[in-house]
C-alpha cells in the first residue's frame, strides 16, 4: 500500500493497462495530477480526470475508452494518428483479451484504489439511447439515419468540402485535390451506368444530391434521389435550385421500399446499403430489380468486410453502434453479390477502391482538424471528437489489407431475350459513356 501511494497516477494507470492486457503499452500516459509515464516519443494520452477510470471500469474494452473520449475525460496528445495505428493495442482493447486472468484483475483492482470506484458515469449526451422497435424496419431506420446526417449540413460542409459527397472519391490521374477526386468518382458512377440524355436515374440514398446533379448537368438525365435525411433534401433542393435544375431533379424523404414510380433506366446506391443489414439485403436487392427497366443497370457502391464475421459481429457496443452508425452492418462482397444474382440481377464488374477511401478519409481528418473550432462551434465537442475519432480510425482500417475494403458492384438486370445492353469489354463501355459525357458537356 505504501509503495503504491509512492508511485505516481500515471505509473499506475500505465502498469495497470499492461497487466489487464498482458502487453506493454507503448504510449505516453499523463494524469490528473500532472505527472507522465511511457517514453517521449510516444502518443499521449491523458487521463484528465479520475471519472475517466470509471468509465473504463463499467465499461471494459473500446466502449468504455471511446466514452471517455467523447466526454473529454480522456484526450489524445498529438498524433491520433499514431495511438490508433498500433494494431495489437487496438485489437485487444476491442477484445478486452486476456491472458493471465490473475495479473488482469491485479491491474483492475488497481484502477479501482485510483478512483475507479463510484457510480456508473453517464453516457456522452451524443450517444444513441436504447434502440427501440424492428430493427430495420422503416420507422427504426429513419431514426438512425436521422441521428448520423441530421446533425447539421454546415458541420458536415466543414469536413467534406464544396462537394458534399460523403463516400470515397476516385483518385485517378485528374483528380489533383479532394473536390476534383470526388467530380471523378461521380463521373465514374455515370459512365459505369451508361447514361445519356432523356434517361431517367433513381438515386438511392442520394445524400446531398451531389451525385443527382452532376448526372443531370452532365450526363442530360432526369433523377429522382430519395433519402431519409430531412436536412439532406433541404439542402440538395437548395442546390438543384441555384443550378437551374430543379426541373430535372427531384428528391424525397423516402424509403427506399416505398418508390413505386419505376421503371428507371438505371440506379445508383453510393455508401447506401450498409445500413440495409444483413436480414433486409434480398428486400433491398429485390425491391431495385423491380425498379429496373429490362437491360437497366445498378451501380452499388458499398463498404465490404474483407472476411465474414462473426454473428452478431456488427451491434458489438463501440464508437460505430453507439455513436456513428447505429444498426449498420458491413457485410462481405459475396453476400451482397449472391443477394443481387438471386433476384436476378446479373454482375458484370466489380472495382474495388480500398486505397482510394484511405486518401478520401485522410482529407476529410485534415479539413476537420483545420477547421476544428468552426466544427466545435457548429456541434458541439463530442459530437466533433466523435466523428474526428470516426474518421481516423476508418482512414487506418482502410490503409491496412485485410480489415475494410470498398467495392462499386455493377449490375444490369437482363432483358427478356437475355441480352444485357452492355458491351463485351470495361474498356468499351467507359470509352462509350465517356463520349456520350462530352457531348452533354457541350450542349448548351
Amino acid at each position: 500500500m505504501n509503495g503504491d501511494t509512492k508511485r505516481s497516477a500515471a505509473v499506475r494507470v500505465r502498469d495497470a493497462f499492461e497487466n489487464i492486457l498482458g502487453i506493454p503499452v507503448p504510449v505516453r500516459v499523463r494524469c490528473w495530477d500532472g505527472s507522465v509515464s511511457g517514453p517521449e516519443s510516444a502518443a499521449t494520452v491523458v487521463f484528465r480526470n479520475r471519472r475517466a477510470i470509471r468509465r473504463v471500469l463499467w465499461s471494459p474494452g473500446e466502449l468504455g475508452l471511446v466514452r471517455a473520449y467523447i466526454a473529454g475525460d480522456l484526450e489524445i496528445d498529438g498524433d491520433v494518428y499514431a495511438l490508433l495505428s498500433l494494431p495489437e493495442l487496438v485489437t485487444r482493447v476491442g477484445a478486452f483479451d486476456v491472458r493471465d486472468a490473475r495479473r488482469a484483475l491485479g491491474g483492475v483492482w488497481e484502477l479501482a484504489r485510483l478512483g475507479g470506484v463510484g457510480l456508473r458515469p453517464r453516457p456522452p449526451e451524443v450517444e444513441v439511447s436504447r434502440r427501440r422497435g424492428i430493427k430495420h424496419s422503416r420507422a427504426r431506420d429513419a431514426s438512425s439515419v436521422s441521428h448520423h446526417y441530421d446533425v447539421g449540413n454546415e458541420f458536415y460542409r466543414i469536413f467534406l468540402g464544396p462537394s458534399m459527397v460523403y463516400s470515397c472519391a476516385y483518385w485517378d490521374e485528374t483528380a489533383k485535390d479532394l473536390d476534383a477526386a470526388q467530380h471523378a468518382k461521380l463521373d465514374l458512377v455515370c459512365r459505369k451506368l451508361g447514361l445519356r440524355p432523356g434517361m431517367r436515374l433513381l438515386d438511392v440514398g442520394c445524400g446531398w444530391g451531389s451525385m443527382a446533379i452532376h448526372a443531370a448537368r452532365r450526363y442530360g438525365v432526369d433523377v429522382v434521389g430519395v433519402t431519409l435525411s430531412r436536412e439532406q433534401a433541404a439542402w440538395a433542393r437548395k442546390a438543384a435550385a441555384e443550378a437551374g435544375l430543379s426541373d430535372r431533379l427531384e428528391f424525397r424523404v423516402q424509403d427506399y421500399r416505398d418508390v413505386d414510380d419505376g421503371p428507371f433506366d438505371a440506379i445508383s446506391s453510393i455508401g447506401m446499403s450498409e445500413h440495409v443489414g444483413d436480414a433486409a439485403l434480398p428486400t433491398y436487392a429485390a425491391a431495385l430489380h423491380s425498379l429496373l427497366r429490362p437491360q437497366g443497370r445498378l451501380l452499388n457502391h458499398a463498404i465490404a468486410a474483407v472476411r465474414t464475421r462473426d454473428p452478431g459481429g456488427n451491434d458489438k457496443p463501440g464508437l460505430i453502434q453507439n455513436y456513428i452508425f447505429p444498426d449498420g452492418e458491413i457485410l462481405p462482397l459475396s453476400r451482397t453479390v449472391d443477394a443481387f444474382e438471386q433476384v436476378g440481377l446479373e454482375v458484370r464488374d466489380s472495382e474495388a477502391l480500398r486505397e482510394h477511401y484511405a486518401l478520401t478519409l485522410r482529407e476529410w481528418v485534415r479539413s476537420l482538424q483545420e477547421s476544428w473550432d468552426d466544427a466545435v462551434a457548429s456541434v458541439g465537442a463530442e459530437r466533433a471528437r466523435t466523428w474526428l475519432l470516426y474518421l481516423v480510425a476508418s482512414a487506418l482500417g482502410f490503409e491496412e489489407p485485410g480489415r475494410l475494403t470498398i467495392h462499386q458492384v455493377l449490375a444490369v438486370r437482363p432483358a427478356d431475350d437475355g441480352t444485357s445492353g452492355v458491351p463485351r469489354t470495361r474498356s468499351q463501355w467507359l470509352a462509350a459513356s465517356k463520349t456520350r459525357e462530352l457531348d452533354a458537356a457541350e450542349a448548351p
